[in-house]
């Protein structure tokens, strides 16, 4: 019997990174939603529907943390994964934002193959 396709919700206020990402996790058997607005992401968000959040850090008017927090008080067991630019290591990342429970930062740019080899990973 064939696994059960992972659902993702992708959030970058940068359409083609979404895009991009979006076709290329597709093409690797993923569905996904993709989202340039954290807002309309959080909008569309349900409770043990999406088996991971990858999510920018940096966008305007709700940031990838702000984000990650909101999406947390409705779904405590979604993985969440944060998408950045910057070097941030995820033990310090941990120590600072315990609560949001994130499985790891992403450094950008990344290819949709590591990307989607990342998801796959249950651990």
């Amino acid at each position: 019997m064939a696994a059960k396709p992972l659902r993702v919700l992708l959030v970058d206020d940068e359409p083609d990174i979404v895009s991009v990402l979006k076709q290329g996790l597709k093409l690797n058997g993923f569905v996904v939603d993709g989202f340039t607005d954290p807002g309309k992401a959080l909008e569309q968000f349900r409770p043990d529907y999406y088996d991971c959040i990858v999510s920018d850090i940096k966008m305007p008017n709700l940031s990838g943390f702000q984000l990650c927090r909101k999406i947390r008080e409705r779904d405590p067991q979604v993985r969440i994964y944060l998408l950045t630019a910057f070097d941030i290591y995820a033990k310090e990342a941990e120590t600072i934002f315990p609560s949001l429970g994130l499985k790891s930062f992403i450094k950008k740019p990344i290819r949709y193959q590591e990307l989607a080899e990342i998801l796959k990973q249950k651990s």
